[in-house]
């Protein structure tokens, strides 16, 4: 005998079937599989073979799955300063895109804000080209300073070649220092 859910949810109280109070388990959503301890079993249906394939591997999978998978960037991160400068130049050309639409539309409907809206779009692309213009120039500055581009003129090779000089003299000095404690200060001056 089949039941309908408003019909199982009304059993406990009714007194229906013997084994109904001690009914607890959760309705289940897939209504191919029956729920654990319920009275009636489905009815049984044919089940195609790659469906029976596909949920027996989930069966064997672990409760908790991730809604997504980390994978590794395909490209390095910009450097804070560059994207700082990129962040402002979308900001600067996107109001500049409003600007100019607003314009547009005001020029359609011959209102008197047309004329002061073209005014502020084309100062905005002026900003805008700058903004964009700031991006590039900020890039190559970052890019020559921390030498990602090794051109003859390049500051980062004069500054590695500064770092290089500054530890062979440290080492020197450092050896120099050993000498002098090896040989018991036989070398030093004395004060008296």
């Amino acid at each position: 005998m089949l039941m309908s859910t408003a019909e199982r949810r009304k059993a406990p109280e009714d007194g229906g079937a013997p084994g109904s109070a001690a009914r607890s388990a959760p309705e289940v959503a897939d209504h191919d599989t029956p729920a654990a301890g319920r009275d009636t079993p489905a009815p049984a249906r044919p089940e195609q073979p790659e469906r029976r394939a596909a949920r027996e591997p989930r069966e064997a999978e672990p409760a908790y799955r991730p809604l997504w998978t980390e994978e590794p960037a395909q490209r390095r991160r910009l450097p804070d300063p560059v994207r700082t400068a990129a962040v402002r130049a979308v900001l600067v050309v996107a109001v500049t895109l409003i600007l100019a639409m607003v314009a547009f539309l005001c020029t359609l409907a011959g209102s008197w804000l047309a004329f002061p809206m073209v005014i502020g779009s084309v100062a905005g692309t002026v900003v805008a080209t700058w903004g964009v213009l700031d991006v590039w120039v900020t890039r190559q500055v970052w890019n020559q300073r921390h030498g990602v581009v090794s051109t003859p003129s390049s500051t980062a090779r004069a500054m590695r070649r500064e770092r290089r000089r500054a530890r062979r003299q440290a080492r020197s000095a450092e050896r120099a220092q050993g000498r002098i404690r090896r040989r018991g200060g036989a070398g030093q001056l004395s004060h008296s």
